[in-house]
């Protein structure tokens, strides 16, 4: 299969947006859970759109599936998109306070899990051992990017895929 055909065929178009959009947030939950990597409040803040889009995104391959109404098709994948958009902004925000360009947050902290099994006597041990993120510093760079910089990337590649499937008509395939 040719990227050309994928490119131009709503339907595979619409299945590579969701397998993209399950990859980007599985991988930043696998650095969250199995990583070790706590994310801040900006970090959970730019999931949003992905925990949101990934249902409308779904219901949108179903719903070309099942050939419903291509106005309703194309409504789904273009809230998709718009999500994706969101995304983007929220991602460029973050990266943007992480390199200093603009101030976060006064309130950024991490809302910290695993605190549960906590007796008085452990309770200032495990506090201790649990440093929350600062919104303004790169949990790590990776080839030059932070995590806010590559969900950037993927909120833009997966914005302009969800604008590409959105104006394509189905009935061209």
């Amino acid at each position: 299969m040719s990227l050309s055909a994928i490119w131009n065929s709503q339907v595979k178009l619409s299945l590579l947006i969701l397998l993209g959009m399950c990859v980007v947030i599985l991988t930043a939950l696998g650095f969250q859970h199995i990583g070790g990597y706590i994310p801040c409040k900006l970090c959970f803040e730019q999931r949003e759109p992905w925990y949101v889009g990934i249902p409308v995104m779904a219901i949108a391959l179903s719903a070309l599936l099942a050939n419903w109404q291509q106005c309703i098709n194309r409504g789904l994948i273009g809230i998709a998109g718009l999500l994706m958009l969101y995304s983007l902004v929220l991602a460029i925000r973050h990266a943007g306070i992480e390199w200093q360009w603009w101030a976060g947050p006064a309130d950024c902290a991490v809302v910290v899990d695993g605190l549960s099994n906590t007796t008085a006597e452990n309770l200032l041990e495990q506090i201790d051992s649990v440093k929350a993120p600062a919104c303004d510093q790169a949990a790590g760079r990776f080839l030059g990017l932070s995590f806010a910089g590559w969900n950037a990337l993927a909120s833009l590649a997966l914005a302009i895929m969800a604008i590409r499937a959105a104006t394509l008509d189905k009935l061209a395939e």
